[in-house]
């Protein structure tokens, strides 16, 4: 069996690009392979949240990945935090990951074009804290969203410069797996960019039906095409791709004509998108309602998921040391 590794930052509820990204793979690997599915809560420290808010973000997430299908009994599911031999990790790594390197990264620079006020050592290194999370296991595959595949790429770039750097061949590099599949990325109701928990433009897993009708009727749209055969705008092609991801096959090829044809009213096409989506997530919705409420069997997945975490996490530190020089005396 092949190693996965990936995890969701507990920054608010999952949405409809997690899942399609990111979760929907998850489901599918864990019966074939050796997989490590985890809450990054530290990540989430980025952008500072309130003490009261982190542990109720965190049980969200929670319930969330298990209301969507993954199985503790098969799969390691655990919370960042309660494997502390990440941070030791992330700090060796630091030493050999450059500022250079990390301020050209596109994730940093989004972020403090968007940020501007919080530009803090965590965001810079954010990706070196992303590949002691995957190494740390020495992932094969990482199941990631497109707008990830850079982060990807630089846990790649660690793990062959520690290699290098002491004449070993020590860590997997580990590539993005979406099942032979273009990884997804789901777009936001804005009509520009990708799905985010805090950008405003989500349609959360959580959502009650009228919450996802009220936001997919205030989707981003255009004046619609002045002639047949006219491509359309970025926010109208967002919904085309949101629909293909959730709608029917014939759905979608009837606006796709009707498109085509100059003849859309986007009123019925967001119409039957709200519906589309309500009918894929309400199962789920009622199934994290299920989770919250059961404190016991939450407990038991963390506690559990951490032990199993930190038995894989506490080899690889034991032999990084040993790598590095450092010895019992």
């Amino acid at each position: 069996m092949e190693t996965v590794v990936s995890g969701i930052r507990s920054t608010g509820n999952l949405h409809l690009g997690n899942y399609f990204g990111a979760v929907r793979n998850f489901i599918r690997m864990q019966h074939e392979n050796r997989c490590f599915f985890f809450i990054a809560d530290y990540h989430s420290l980025t952008t500072h949240p309130k003490p009261d808010d982190i542990h109720g973000n965190i049980r969200q997430v929670l319930a969330e990945y298990l209301a969507c299908g993954i199985d503790p009994e098969i799969s390691t599911v655990f919370i960042q935090s309660d494997v502390p031999e990440v941070t030791e990790l992330y700090l060796l790594l630091n030493m050999n990951a450059y500022v250079g390197e990390l301020e050209r990264t596109t994730s940093f620079k989004e972020k403090i074009r968007k940020h501007p006020d919080n530009i803090n050592a965590g965001l810079l290194t954010y990706p070196v804290l992303m590949a002691a999370d995957i190494i740390i296991h020495k992932a094969n595959k990482v199941p990631v969203g497109k707008d990830q595949e850079q982060n990807l790429e630089m846990t790649r770039r660690f793990a062959r410069r520690f290699n290098t750097i002491y004449g070993v061949d020590y860590f997997p590099e580990p590539d993005a797996y979406n099942f032979g599949q273009e990884l997804i990325k789901i777009p936001g109701l804005d009509g520009t960019g990708k799905m985010g928990k805090s950008e405003g433009n989500g349609v959360f897993l959580s959502d009650t039906p009228q919450e996802i009708r009220k936001k997919v009727m205030k989707a981003v749209t255009d004046t619609g095409p002045s002639a047949p055969g006219q491509e359309p705008s970025e926010p109208v092609r967002n919904l085309f791709t949101i629909m293909k991801a959730v709608s029917a096959p014939d759905t979608v090829n009837y606006f796709t004509n009707k498109y085509a044809t100059a003849e859309i009213r986007y009123g019925e096409l967001k119409k039957q998108l709200a519906e589309d989506i309500i009918n894929f997530t309400d199962p789920i919705r009622r199934r994290i309602n299920e989770i919250l409420d059961d404190r016991a069997y939450m407990a038991k997945v963390v506690r559990e998921g951490a032990d199993k975490a930190r038995a894989s996490a506490s080899g690889t530190i034991r032999e990084v040391r040993e790598i590095l020089g450092y010895k019992s005396f």
